[in-house]
């Protein structure tokens, strides 16, 4: 029994230690070269432990500034790719077949750019298209309109077709990082009879209810909204990235609840479950001498 405990922390590779090694540094060099250069000289040994997860999950640099971080408003980093370390992750992906772009123009105003990116073993490539009314800011980069746009395009694309996660260009980390949480405090809750209004709209569902011959029971015809329990959503999510034992089965908890599509649109539950997948990967991979 000793001897099994004696050996179990030596069968852990500590993060600190291996990111030091890669880059042939000390860890101590390491880690202060790193917070200084990537924008974490005030972030906590978690956030900095979370950060060098992400880099070495996707094999990004951040000797060279592949990866970086903002500090977000209320604590805490968000992970930032620079356009380099996205054309990195795409062209070093061994499914990695190529991507294209086409610009679609009205008179001489650029409207979208569409990027095809293909993988080996697909037949068809995955196309997205960005909007240049949706996507623009006003901000030096844009100015290169045409540029910035095809960024936008092909990172979406590398979404899709690659499963990347938990990681933001520099226009999506800005907007997270500048978020605030202006949600009210709850209210206590009143109970109240129902109105008659009330009752008869839950007559109305009763009456547009159907019943499966197969099995007896009762299926509501219409269903309103997308009725989805966020609650019930994380509280599964979290339960199965406790019972992922490395990073291979964090990466497939991620793709059976298929995050990327579920929180497409809503970036505060999107942050959310990127959390708790990088602290589960920060649980199975230890930073050292932090």
């Amino acid at each position: 029994m000793n001897a099994l405990t004696k050996t179990e922390p030596q069968q852990k590779v500590m993060l600190l230690d291996f990111m030091a090694d890669k880059y042939g540094l000390k860890p101590q060099e390491f880690a202060d070269t790193v917070r200084k250069t990537c924008g974490l000289p005030t972030a906590s040994n978690e956030e900095f432990a979370a950060f060098l997860m992400v880099a070495r999950e996707y094999d990004l640099n951040p000797m060279l500034r592949e990866i970086y971080a903002f500090p977000k408003q209320g604590g805490g980093i968000v992970p930032i790719v620079s356009i380099d370390g996205w054309v990195n992750l795409v062209n070093s992906h061994p499914a990695c077949d190529g991507f294209e772009f086409d610009v679609e123009h009205e008179g001489k105003e650029l409207v979208s750019i569409t990027c095809h990116m293909y993988r080996k073993d697909r037949a068809r490539p995955v196309v997205v298209t960005e909007y240049y009314d949706e996507c623009k800011r006003d901000t030096q980069p844009w100015k290169m309109k045409h540029r910035m746009l095809r960024h936008k395009a092909m990172i979406q694309a590398a979404r899709y077709a690659f499963g990347f996660s938990g990681i933001y260009d520099e226009d999506e980390g800005a907007k997270i990082a500048d978020m605030r949480d202006v949600t009210p405090p709850p209210r206590p809750t009143v109970m109240r009879p129902p109105s008659p209004s009330d009752l008869m709209a839950e007559a109305e569902i009763i009456e547009h209810t159907e019943i499966v011959e197969e099995t007896g029971e009762a299926v509501d015809a219409i269903i309103e909204g997308d009725g989805i329990d966020y609650g019930e959503v994380f509280e599964n999510l979290q339960r199965a990235m406790n019972e992922a034992t490395d990073a291979e089965s964090v990466e497939q908890v991620w793709a059976d609840f298929d995050v990327e599509a579920m929180f497409q649109d809503d970036a505060e539950s999107r942050e959310l479950a990127d959390k708790i997948k990088i602290n589960r990967l920060t649980q199975i991979h230890p930073l050292n001498g932090m």
